[in-house]
């Protein structure tokens, strides 16, 4: 289902959000329903709907949507005469619209084509040069310590390709998925990368496995033709040639075991057939081999195998604990238990005559209440992280902003900073958002602040505003900052303010079974 709403994303042109989607989709609560799809959309700001529509309306629906069809959710692209059907396992079907309507209940998932191309896309389709451009620099100085004839080049050519396919076998192997490869491994139904690499690998769990060979043997072929050019080359040419029977095991494996191709294995056979083919048909085929020919391999060998396995140690522990975090997630994400953590305030009469400064929709279900003072380092975070909250959903999100601050306390230079925010807020409530910006996201210095910032005078109004919200938190022993509170409970402080978006759905359903309940 995930590469299915994925591949639904990529063709409306989302394909920089796929990997944040896996990342929210497969820790959601309700994971793998159609709410923890819409849910991660919503939480990706990727407009969408699911509905059910009269099979009539099929004719004013999107070119691509989701849809249940015979009971399975499915990816459906609507051409003049005919609807292709992209199922989770991988197949394609080709139908009429006739026989379409007939299996498919009304459902679908649509969303708003991505228009705007971000330019960070763009570079992260250039991101693999900077591995190249080392290899490159390596290769460079070997053409100019030492002569390089067409064998050896061949060589030096062939195994550098081998390397990289090798690679990216090793990333399959371990899920690490690749835009590019994935759509050359997935080229038609006879064709799966992953089931041949992740088939029968009995020595998963020791130092070494069957997918790692062939980055063994064309690192150390790219190390040892870098040293020594022409009696590398021959040696790996060599054990080209002793390789064919495991290459012919493989494809045997693939054709009538698995009945799946691999398409990089079968490139990384190809390579290796094409050395000892080379080898073979060369002047310089032999089987008398000297120090001097088995030596640059054998040292290849022997200093990447220990730097490979400490590599390979390092990042399966990567992965191990990001699947770990994800269903840390996925436990954090669970409403019920943000529900039990989140603490009823002691005193909350008053609070709704507390005039702070406010950002939002009025009207929204979730109201989100920060208490910060402007000496306090941590209220800058959950300022900014409440302010992107409402900048991100203008619509779900009302924010109150209130201050904790003594107004007695004559001798406390930020007692100004929130005259003026105050101030200003009544006078010119169009300049706020810059003025507490100015303070809490670029955090100015207090001179340049005041400096910016002035004010004529500091009406008693004003005063007596900052003693009522100081004299509120006060009854509520709050003797700290910041504060957040959310529809009237005080937002765990086992949850970071920006997590608070992943409850927006959940405080909105809420709300509609409460007034549902008194309808």
């Amino acid at each position: 289902m995930l590469k299915l709403v994925q591949k639904f994303l990529q063709i409306n042109k989302y394909s920089d959000i796929k990997d944040e989607f896996k990342d929210l989709f497969l820790s959601h609560p309700n994971y793998p329903s159609l709410f923890a799809i819409t849910d991660s959309f919503d939480l990706l700001s990727v407009e969408n709907a699911a509905v059910r529509v009269s099979k009539e309306q099929i004719v004013d629906l999107p070119s691509n949507f989701l849809a249940y069809f015979k009971d399975e959710l499915v990816l459906v692209e609507k051409a003049k005469n005919f609807v292709r059907i992209h199922t989770s396992k991988k197949s394609n079907l080709k139908t009429s619209y006739e026989k379409f309507l007939l299996d498919w209940n009304g459902v679908i998932v649509a969303i708003e084509p991505n228009n705007v191309i971000a330019r960070e896309n763009l570079k992260a389709e250039y991101s693999w040069m900077k591995y190249f451009l080392p290899l490159l620099l390596i290769s460079g100085l070997s053409f100019f310590y030492n002569e390089y004839e067409l064998f050896s080049t061949t060589f030096l050519i062939t195994s550098v390709i081998g390397f990289i396919f090798s690679i990216f076998i090793v990333q399959e192997k371990w899920g690490v998925k690749n835009t590019v490869i994935s759509k050359f491994c997935e080229r038609g139904s006879n064709s799966s990368c992953q089931s041949v690499i992740n088939f029968k690998d009995d020595v998963e769990n020791s130092w070494v496995s069957f997918s790692d060979l062939p980055l063994l043997f064309f690192g150390s072929s790219l190390i040892a033709i870098l040293i020594q050019p022409l009696n590398s080359a021959v040696f790996v040419g060599f054990l080209s040639l002793l390789s064919i029977p495991i290459i012919v095991l493989s494809v045997w494996i693939q054709k009538f075991e698995i009945q799946k191709w691999c398409i990089m294995c079968l490139a990384v056979s190809f390579l290796i057939m094409s050395q000892s083919i080379i080898w073979f048909s060369s002047d310089l085929f032999t089987l008398d081999f000297g120090l001097a020919t088995v030596f640059p391999f054998l040292f290849s060998l022997l200093l990447l195998i220990p730097i490979w396995a400490s590599v390979k140690g390092m990042i399966k522990s990567m992965l191990q604990n990001e699947t770990s975090l994800k269903d840390l997630k996925k436990f954090k994400r669970n409403y019920s238990l943000l529900t039990f953590l989140s603490k009823k305030v002691q005193h909350l009469k008053g609070i709704e005559e507390l005039r702070g400064l406010n950002f939002g929709n009025r009207n929204a279900v979730v109201k989100l209440t920060v208490i910060i003072s402007p000496s306090c380092g941590h209220c800058h975070k959950t300022f900014q992280e409440a302010f992107d909250l409402v900048l991100k959903f203008p619509d779900k999100i009302f924010l109150s902003v209130l201050f904790n601050i003594n107004p007695e306390n004559a001798d406390n230079p930020y007692k100004a900073v929130v005259e003026r925010l105050l101030a200003i807020n009544r006078a010119t409530p169009g300049k706020i958002v810059e003025a507490i910006s100015d303070w809490h996201i670029k955090k100015m210095s207090l001179k340049r602040w005041l400096k910016k910032w002035q004010v004529e005078n500091i009406s008693m109004m004003i005063n007596q505003e900052i003693n009522k919200q100081y004299e509120w938190c006060s009854k509520n022993d709050f003797n700290y900052t910041p504060v957040k509170i959310v529809n009237e409970k005080l937002f765990p402080n086992e949850y970071e303010l920006n997590e608070l978006k992943y409850f927006l759905n959940d405080y909105i359903e809420e709300k509609e079974t409460i007034l549902e309940k008194i309808a």
